[in-house]
């Protein structure tokens, strides 16, 4: 089974594996948070009713992170190979995107076919259900006419879909989202990309080195909103000198279908009077829930007043009471503690963990990290500066640029970035801190470990880091630290 149209779903219920429609839980949605509740139930010895209506595994290894990454490779290799005359040589390249389109369909997506997945499933014992799950109670879900009982827990993991913004024409336009754009098997002679967060800047990028001649329009002030503002800037550094044009500060009014290039294009209109226009125009504005699809009412949940569904530091879902619904929990960006894997997969493992009886730790206890994977890199984890600040805490900031360390220097040529660290100054730990620049998502390792561990900023500034490194980055930033927190240096 599989979506021939990704704006109009047409899946039809079909239940397979089994004809039992009970089991000890049933999990709502199989992307990476489902399918982990359900791996780790299942080797725990629990029976599993697994639903799903579009693909076991969820956005992610089909329209999403595995596929995104493959294409940003290539495009990375790409922009290498244009450093070479500064570094080593002269080189030729003749971008061709449809290695990445052939790569995508063989070795990420198996050509968004979910066999191998639900065969797993299946292999390890669980009932799988294809189709759209609506819920009657809560241990209740009807797919098609049949209603399925959960004797322990339900789990909802019903994702998230593009949230497309109500901008006036943009229903009749043949726009893209993240799925068109990681489908298709050509690359546009120009792209105007709707919304400057990490999955708009990354496909604007790849594209751009793919040949597009790309326009991203961010109405917030600046590009990754929610990212430190000095990592908006090396970005937008970054994007100038690669010939992106980046408009913030405003957003889309208006799209048309207009003429571009003697072709038919798209006009974007933006609210200050001006237009871009191009051959295809990608929205990445972000992500929605649909509660009204599962009917989180029969859970006590407004779906109209409600962005996600609300849990409990354990996960458990809240209805609009403040009432604990028992034996009913959220797993990944339907829980809205983060729309990244590997939120999903550690919310997974932690309410198998629940409902296999062992111990577990809140979730309000944990370190999330996460990265944009633009060139440079964007890696940040714990609170950014102003959340640090709005919290109360006695604030001490310190930053120290990527190309001033030896590893940025030697890189040459897009060493744009930095380490920033925001310290907790009264306990001399570090509560949140982001890196910018080549490998950035790698070298956070070190900064994760150091936020979720509470590492006292001494033990830090007396660790020996590796020279020369990326991450020794760590030394100079923390050497930029008053006083008063370095009293052993």
């Amino acid at each position: 089974m599989r979506a021939t149209n990704d704006h109009t779903e047409s899946w039809t219920a079909m239940a397979s594996a089994s004809d039992s429609t009970t089991a000890d839980v049933i999990v709502l949605g199989m992307g990476p948070g489902g399918e982990q509740v359900a791996t780790d139930a299942l080797a725990g010895g629990l029976t599993v009713i697994g639903i799903e209506a579009e693909l076991v595994g969820g956005e992610c290894p089909y329209w999403g992170c595995i596929p995104s990454k493959m294409a940003i490779r290539g495009a990375t290799v790409l922009q290498e190979s244009r450093r070479i005359e500064a570094l080593s040589g002269t080189a030729q390249q003749q971008p061709d995107w449809s290695l990445v389109a052939a790569r995508i369909r063989s070795e990420a997506t198996d050509n968004w076919d979910d066999q191998v997945a639900v065969d797993r499933f299946l292999g390890n014992g669980g009932t799988f259900v294809r189709g759209y799950g609506k819920l009657t109670g809560p241990r209740t879900v009807v797919v098609g006419e049949i209603e399925y009982t959960a004797t322990r827990a339900l789990v909802i993991g019903a994702g998230t879909k593009a949230s497309i913004p109500p901008i006036a024409g943009l229903a009749e336009v043949p726009y893209w989202t993240n799925r068109e754009a990681l489908r298709t098997e050509t690359v546009p002679t120009s792209l105007v990309v709707l919304g400057g967060g990490a999955i708009g800047c990354e496909l604007a990028q790849t594209f751009s080195r793919f040949g597009s001649s790309v326009t991203v329009v961010e109405a917030a002030p600046r590009l990754i909103a929610h990212e430190e503002p000095e990592a908006a800037v090396a970005l937008l550094s970054a994007f100038e000198r690669e010939g992106i044009t980046v408009i913030t500060g405003v957003g889309a009014s208006k799209v048309s279908v207009a003429e571009h290039e003697g072709l038919p294009g798209v006009r974007v209109d933006l609210a200050d009077g001006t237009a871009v226009c191009a051959a295809v125009v990608l929205v990445a504005t972000g992500r929605r829930t649909e509660l009204t699809k599962f009917n989180s009412a029969a859970i006590g949940i407004d779906p109209t007043q409600s962005r996600a569904l609300r849990t409990n530091d354990f996960l458990e879902v809240v209805d609009d009471s403040g009432s604990t619904v028992p034996g009913v929990y959220a797993v990944g960006d339907v829980a809205g503690k983060g729309a990244f894997t590997h939120v999903a997969v550690a919310q997974g493992r932690m309410i198998a963990d629940q409902l296999l009886g062992r111990r577990t730790a809140s979730w309000s206890s944990r370190s999330v990290g996460h990265v944009t994977f633009t060139d440079p890199e964007v890696g940040a984890v714990g609170l950014t500066e102003h959340d640090a600040r709005t919290a109360g805490l006695n604030v001490v900031t310190a930053s120290y640029p990527m190309a001033s360390t030896t590893r940025g220097w030697i890189h040459g040529e897009g060493n744009d970035g930095l380490f920033k660290l925001i310290v907790d100054h009264a306990r001399g730990v570090i509560v949140g801190g982001t890196v910018v620049g080549p490998h950035a998502g790698e070298v956070l390792a070190g900064l994760t470990v150091a936020v979720a561990g509470g590492v006292p900023v001494q033990r830090l500034i007396e660790t020996v880091w590796a020279y020369p490194t990326y991450h020794r980055g760590f030394d100079a930033v923390l050497a930029e630290l008053p006083d008063d927190l370095r009293s052993g240096r």
